[in-house]
């Protein structure tokens, strides 16, 4: 088995479940406790991938004799090698997702591990504009937005309290009634700093689903 099935947010969620697991190891002196979160650990573990695939029965079966520090510490790190990256992206590929964008400022890519990324966003304060960029069905989308920073507040794609800002998008889909200047936007609270976001996030559900609702043109 050598090749890459773990997806950056499957990869944070794993990471979240044995540090829980390593915290009960280290303060909890009730054995059965410890076996019952062990237990649990390996279900998230397993359910982690939906996707018709399956976290191999040896890597969530290494999970039962893990108890110190160490042994933590060498588990995530024997995952490393299995990481599916984010497709890399040139800001050329970048400019092609935002055409009615005059020189659109694309952010540094140099240098960026795609292992660890599960969204591209960014931020051109000229145009008070908010930029996202997914790989979903084997192609990148972009979503652009208006955005207004709110300090701060618990962001809808990893549900963690960070500094966010309003993202706010319009559809594509109209009524077939709709007058030629009808538009919908669709509007939530995001991380700023989409670094910090992507270390973060566990579940990919309410992305697409966001994606979705801005980009597809007929219910």
């Amino acid at each position: 088995m050598n090749k890459p099935f773990i997806r950056n947010h499957q990869y944070n969620l794993i990471r979240k479940q044995v540090k829980l697991l390593q915290q009960t190891c280290a303060t909890v002196s009730d054995p059965k406790v410890v076996e019952s979160v062990r237990g649990g650990v390996q279900t998230k573990l397993s359910e982690a991938f939906p996707e018709g695939g399956a976290f191999p029965r040896e890597m969530l079966d290494a999970v039962t004799s893990l108890s110190t520090e160490e042994q933590f510490r060498q588990y995530l790190q024997s995952l490393e090698p299995y990481l599916d990256p984010f497709p890399q992206v040139t800001a050329k590929q970048l400019g092609k997702l935002f055409p009615k964008v005059k020189k659109l400022k694309t952010p540094e890519l140099a240098g960026v591990d795609y292992r660890y990324v599960t969204y591209i966003s960014w931020i051109d304060i000229a145009l008070n504009k908010m930029f996202l960029v997914y790989h979903m069905n084997g192609q990148f989308v972009g979503i652009q937005g208006n955005f207004t920073p709110v300090n701060k507040g618990v962001c809808f794609l990893c549900n963690r309290h960070e500094q966010v800002a309003l993202f706010s998008a319009i559809t594509k889909w109209k009524p077939a009634d709709a007058s030629p200047d009808y538009y919908k936007a669709i509007g939530n609270y995001m991380c700023m700093d989409s670094e910090v976001c992507n270390r973060n996030i566990t579940d990919v559900a309410a992305l697409e689903k966001f994606i979705q609702a801005v980009t597809v043109k007929t219910h």
